[in-house]
């Protein structure tokens, strides 16, 4: 007797779900090798088959899930955004007044300030666009869509200040808050002692007031 198309589809989806989950694991190995390669060597100077060495992968499976560096350097920033949108949207419903959720927010960036690769990196990567003028345009227009679909829905659902604000001026808002932490960050790591936490906190702060258009 054959089996049913029924019955080979059950049959088949436990080899199915396997290999979903291996395709899941190469991405998340390739993924972690990458942020250790890019913190030691840049992310210009880092190499496709660096990476899959790290990862004990070969180039084939890099290429099978990555179409290249930048695509890799997006898939790293968008796992980054999505941790901050989870950690964000709790500690924003938390808060109990305007000055609590401002206060969240910051702590939660001058976190992302201290977290020395994953700034490295985001600075790295942004001069390597201005270093290629003709992607530049392409990868900044794509950090900006990646900014706003991990963030957007939060924010505006526990910010009425940025529900307000139209596309162009919610891209400028998060260029504006990109602006604040590169800067803070490159001097915090350049002159350590220049800043203290509160005082970083308290220049977050100020700036999100400024930024949102809070009073």
């Amino acid at each position: 007797m054959h089996a049913s198309k029924k019955d080979a589809g059950a049959v088949g989806s436990p080899d199915l779900a396997r290999k979903q989950e291996r395709a899941i694991l190469t991405r998340k190995q390739l993924t972690g090798a990458a942020r250790r390669i890019f913190a030691g060597n840049g992310f210009e100077l880092s190499s496709v088959e660096e990476i899959a060495a790290a990862a004990g992968k070969t180039r084939g499976a890099f290429y099978a899930n990555f179409k290249d560096k930048e695509d890799l350097f997006f898939a790293i920033f968008e796992e980054d955004l999505s941790r901050d949108r989870e950690q964000v949207s709790l500690q924003l419903s938390e808060a109990s007044s305007r000055e609590e959720q401002i206060r969240a927010l910051a702590l939660h960036l001058r976190e992302v300030i201290n977290n020395r690769p994953r700034m490295l990196l985001a600075l790295e990567f942004k001069q390597y666009a201005i270093r290629h003028p003709r992607k530049q345009k392409r990868l900044a227009n794509l950090h900006a869509a990646l900014c706003a679909r991990c963030m957007e829905a939060d924010l505006d659902r526990l910010l009425p200040e940025f529900a307000a604000a139209g596309p162009d001026q919610k891209r400028r808002q998060s260029a504006q808050i990109g602006a604040i932490l590169d800067g803070l960050a490159l001097n915090c790591m350049f002159d350590g002692g220049s800043l203290s936490e509160e005082q970083v906190l308290r220049q977050i702060q100020a700036n999100l007031r400024v930024v949102l258009g809070i009073e």
